[in-house]
C-alpha cells in the first residue's frame, strides 16, 4: 500500500513540474505564489528523480534480473535457484513472476524426467546387448536338419527365447520359450534360462532333465508371477531321432510329407517357474520324424497377433499357420517361413501394433548332412511387394 501512495505523490508532483515548465502557473495569482518558491520546487524535482528510479527498480528491473538468472540457471543446470518470489511493487509484474516461476518449475521436472529417461534408455540398450550375447552365436548347422528361424521383440529387450545348443554324444537342442510379459524383467528371466539350459545340456541328455534342473535353480530367484513356457527339441544326430519336451507351451505343429497333412501335438508339462519342482510334469517323448517332414515351433506372438492390430480383433490362431503350410506344393523350412511371414504381415496390415514378441522356428529333416543349414535372414529374401509393413526386424515398436 505504501508504494502505491508514494507512486501517486511522485506522479502528482511530476504533473505540477510539467505545469511549471509549460508556464501554466505564470498568471496571477499563481505566479505571485510560486515565483518566490522556485528554488524549493527545484529541490523537490531533484528528489523525485531517485524516488522514481527506485520505484521502477523495485517494480521491474530487479524482478526481470531475477527471472534472467532463473532461466540462465535452468539452462546451465545449476542446482541452486534465485529467490523468484512475487514481491514486486507492481501487481502485473508479480503475475509475470508467478507465471515464469511455475513455468520454470514445470520445465525443471520435464528436464529431470528427460534425463532419467535417457539414462533408462541407455540401460535398456545395455540389457538388450547383453541379451543378444547370451544367445548362441554359433550358427553352424545341425547335422541332418535344415532350420529357418526368426525372432522379433515388441520392445528393446524381449521375453522370447530361441536357441540352438550342441550337447554331448551328438545331441543337439533347439528350444523356444516365452516369458510372461515383455521388457527388461522378462528379458533377464529369459537370459537366466538360456544360461542354465546351456550349462545343463553338458550334464544331462534328456530335455526333461535339463528343463527340470533349470526350473529348480530359477524358481527361487524370480518373482512369483514370473514364468516361462517352453518346448525343447532334442535331435540325436547319431541315430537320427527326434524327441520333444513341453513345459506348458503352444502346440507343436508337424507336417508329414507322405500324408501331406499337418498335425498338432500338445506339448504338456508345467511352465518353468510355476512350481518349485516340475519334474513329474515333464516328459521327453519321441516324434516320428522322416525325410521331408517339418516341425514348426512358435510363440503366442504369432497365434495372438490381432487382425489389423484392432484391440478386440480376431486372432491369427493356430489354424492359419496350418493354412500357410498347406498353400505350398512342396513345403520346406525356408518356404514355410517365408509364406507364414507374408500371411502374418497381411493379417496385421499397415500401421500395425506388435503387442508381443514373435518367434518362429521351422525344422526340416535332411538325409544328407552336408545339405544341413540354419537360416536366420530369410526376411531379407522376401519381396517387399508381398508384405504390408511387418517383417522380421523391420517393425514398429
Amino acid at each position: 500500500m505504501f508504494h502505491r501512495i508514494l507512486s501517486f505523490l511522485v506522479i502528482l508532483l511530476t504533473l505540477v513540474d510539467g505545469c511549471i515548465l509549460l508556464g501554466v502557473f505564470d498568471v496571477a495569482p499563481f505566479s505571485e505564489y510560486i515565483a518566490p518558491k522556485i528554488s524549493w520546487y527545484v529541490t523537490v524535482v531533484c528528489l523525485q528523480i531517485p524516488i522514481l528510479y527506485y520505484i521502477v527498480y523495485r517494480s521491474y528491473i530487479v524482478p526481470i534480473e531475477k527471472l534472467k538468472q532463473g532461466i540462465a540457471r535452468f539452462y546451465t543446470e545449476i542446482d541452486s535457484e534465485p529467490n523468484l518470489e512475487p514481491n514486486s511493487w507492481s501487481k502485473g509484474m508479480n503475475d509475470v513472476i508467478t507465471f515464469f516461476k511455475k513455468s520454470l518449475q514445470i520445465l525443471k521436472v520435464f528436464k529431470s524426467e528427460l534425463r532419467d529417461g535417457r539414462k533408462l534408455r541407455s540401460e535398456v540398450e545395455i540389457a538388450s546387448e547383453i541379451q543378444k550375447q547370451t544367445l548362441s552365436q554359433d550358427e553352424d548347422a545341425i547335422p541332418g536338419l535344415n532350420l529357418a528361424v526368426g525372432i522379433c521383440s515388441a520392445s528393446e529387450v524381449g521375453g522370447d527365447s530361441l536357441d540352438v545348443i550342441e550337447g554331448q554324444d551328438g545331441n543337439f537342442y533347439l528350444y523356444v520359450g516365452d516369458v510372461t510379459g515383455h521388457g527388461v524383467a522378462s528379458g533377464f528371466v529369459m537370459m537366466m534360462v538360456n544360461a542354465l539350459v546351456s550349462a545343463f545340456s553338458t550334464k544331462f541328455v534328456s530335455g526333461a532333465e535339463i528343463l527340470a534342473a533349470t526350473n529348480s535353480i530359477l524358481k527361487p530367484r524370480i518373482k512369483q508371477n514370473m514364468m516361462m513356457t517352453a518346448v525343447m527339441l532334442r535331435w540325436d544326430s547319431k541315430n537320427q531321432k527326434m524327441y520333444y519336451t513341453g513345459a506348458g507351451h503352444e502346440f507343436i505343429l508337424i507336417y508329414k510329407a507322405k500324408e501331406k497333412k499337418v498335425y498338432k501335438i500338445k506339448t504338456g508339462g508345467l511352465a518353468i517357474g510355476m512350481m518349485k519342482n516340475i519334474t513329474r510334469s515333464l516328459k521327453e517323448q519321441q516324434i516320428a520324424f522322416e525325410r521331408g517332414d517339418l516341425i514348426i515351433l512358435y510363440t503366442d506372438g504369432i497365434t495372438e497377433a490381432r487382425y489389423r492390430s484392432e484391440q478386440n480383433g480376431m486372432l491369427f490362431g493356430v489354424d492359419r499357420i496350418t493354412e500357410s503350410v498347406m498353400k505350398l506344393a512342396s513345403p520346406n523350412p525356408e518356404t514355410v517361413f517365408r509364406q507364414l511371414t507374408i500371411d502374418l504381415s497381411a493379417f496385421m496390415g499397415y500401421n500395425h501394433v506388435q503387442y508381443d514378441d514373435i518367434t518362429l522356428a521351422v525344422v526340416g529333416f535332411s538325409s544328407d548332412s552336408s545339405e544341413a543349414i540354419i537360416q536366420t535372414n530369410i526376411s531379407q529374401k522376401i519381396d517387399p511387394s508381398n508384405i504390408t509393413e511387418w517383417n522380421w526386424g523391420n517393425t514398429k515398436k
